[in-house]
């Protein structure tokens, strides 16, 4: 089943970098609720999250594995599919209550989200859950991986929970730009579980990668507090799309390069670890 989830998420970004190319040629805005934008970063952020799960859920230990991957796979599909078709009609994909069927796609995204965030939620909880065959930086890695990304989801909730207050009240286009103060605080969290964990699974000393990733923890905690309350000050060095864009690059940018270093070690020549590196062997592997 692994396999199936990892070419969910490769097809996921191969539709969002399609999608790119589409904004490339046709040259349509880069901001608003209508722009190939959108199923270019949905596209590629829920590929990426698709196939860190499907990675990250290796290291914790759960008889629901499959139900909930399968879950998040599925219900991410449907977040690309809805917003994309939305983009190919011209149309908001979000606080889009025009005709029934807008109204209907909205309802979808909002189901889609829940389950998103309740997959996220029982994987954290057992994440939390004793397990020895887990070294002790891909523990913290994990652990601290889905509680940056159920943070991330909290501030995926405010936006959606702002937005359609305004929707309520008869400022749909007000919608768009309450929501969309918050983006960047949501990118910035949301790919702490591929970054993290890639930290955790480098060519080092166990010893060493635990320093390492408590290191990491408490910048990234410091990174996004900062990102965090500029967003809910309105303060950004650029327009809440393209900030998102760049904080959600930085981060699994990072994580993508860490898994490059660990998986060119691993079809290198070997290395030998010292023997108290208990974690070495299995922490290394992708």
């Amino acid at each position: 089943m692994t396999r199936l989830w990892y070419l969910i998420g490769l097809l996921l970004l191969a539709s969002g970098l399609a999608h790119l190319g589409v904004l490339a040629v046709t040259g349509g805005p880069w901001d608003g609720p209508v722009s190939f934008r959108k199923p270019f970063t949905f596209g590629i952020s829920f590929g990426v999250s698709v196939l860190t799960l499907a990675w990250v859920a290796g290291h914790v230990r759960t008889r629901w594995r499959n139900l909930l991957l399968g879950a998040f796979a599925t219900a991410s599909t449907l977040e690309v599919a809805l917003i994309t078709m939305q983009a190919w009609r011209g149309v908001p994909s979000h606080f889009n209550q025009e005709t029934a069927f807008d109204a209907l796609v909205s309802r979808g995204l909002a189901i889609g989200g829940g389950v998103l965030i309740a997959v996220v939620v029982a994987f954290t909880v057992a994440a939390f859950r004793p397990d020895p065959d887990v070294s002790p930086s891909m523990r913290l890695a994990v652990r601290a991986g889905f509680v940056t990304l159920l943070a991330a989801m909290a501030f995926g909730g405010v936006m959606i929970a702002r937005g359609m207050v305004e929707v309520a009240t008869g400022n749909a286009q007000l919608a768009y730009t309450v929501a969309g103060s918050m983006k960047p605080a949501h990118a910035v969290l949301m790919h702490g579980l591929l970054l993290l964990p890639a930290l955790a699974a480098l060519p080092l000393p166990e010893a060493r990668r635990l320093r390492l990733v408590r290191l990491a923890c408490l910048l990234y905690g410091v990174a996004a507090a900062a990102v965090s309350v500029l967003a809910a000050l309105g303060i950004t060095a650029a327009g809440p799309s393209t900030a998102s864009v760049l904080c959600a690059g930085a981060v699994s940018g990072l994580g993508i390069g860490a898994l490059a270093w660990t998986y060119l070690d691993h079809h290198g020549p070997r290395r030998a670890y010292p023997p108290s590196s208990r974690f070495a062997s299995r922490s290394n592997g992708l």
